[in-house]
């Protein structure tokens, strides 16, 4: 019989496993030795919080990163030709989802591996979903340009985007660069243009808030080094 991938969720930071993640997460990481994973890091780091007793020697875990070859997609998924079934994680949250699992993902499909997604908490729909903006009509945009021309012809796009099809436009940034971008958001966009910043998800020192830009301009809260969602939505 061929293995299958399971698409397994992490926490988004320093949280008790159990306290977010469903009971099957536990069980499939108990049964499973062969992981697809960001980092080895804290792969294994993950695995022995959540699950203590499982053999780190017995671990089988592939690399997935930026700097990974196409050319050793197939030997990650090998294992399930052989009939064990593999786990996919990610360093934080849904793999796959802004994640570079997405290749794997693919890649399964066109070679008729079962993909099994598990249930987690996903940053980009948390920070959605706490938002107060638009659930009907939303698109992820990932990270903006770092050149400064470059991001503020972005923006000012996102914001008429976001006019023209009543559509919340989401995107993340590198943690040093959170508090740059806040103020880039507030120079070039209108300042009845509301923004959500989702800091922190899940976790204690997490912070949500929604304002319009002109409320934010007055905002003296800095989100530096700490991972955080942007969401925009222009007033109609």
């Amino acid at each position: 019989m061929i293995g299958n991938l399971y698409l397994i969720p992490t926490t988004l930071g320093d949280v008790a496993p159990l306290e977010v993640l469903p009971i099957s997460v536990k069980i499939l990481i108990e049964k499973i030795d062969i992981y697809i994973v960001e980092s080895e890091k804290s792969a294994r780091r993950f695995i022995k919080l959540i699950c203590p007793s499982k053999s780190q020697s017995s671990l089988k875990l592939f690399t997935l990163n930026k700097f990974t070859s196409s050319s050793d997609f197939s030997k990650y998924l090998q294992p399930c030709f052989e009939g064990s079934s593999v786990g996919l994680l990610s360093d934080a949250g849904c793999p796959a989802i802004a994640d570079p699992g997405s290749e794997i993902v693919k890649l399964a499909h066109e070679i008729n591996i079962k993909t099994i997604p598990i249930a987690g908490p996903s940053s980009i729909l948390l920070a959605m979903m706490s938002s107060g903006m638009n659930g009907q009509n939303f698109a992820f945009n990932g990270y903006l340009p770092i050149e400064k021309n470059e991001r503020k012809y972005k923006i000012k796009h996102l914001e008429k985007r976001s006019k023209d099809e009543k559509q919340a436009q989401i995107f993340i940034e590198t943690p040093y660069r959170n508090d740059s971008v806040l103020k880039d958001l507030c120079k070039f966009l209108k300042i009845t243009t509301k923004v959500c910043v989702a800091c922190d998800i899940n976790l204690s020192t997490e912070y949500i808030m929604t304002k319009k830009v002109g409320d934010w301009k007055c905002n003296k809260m800095r989100f530096n080094k700490r991972p955080t969602i942007f969401i925009i939505e222009a007033v109609q």
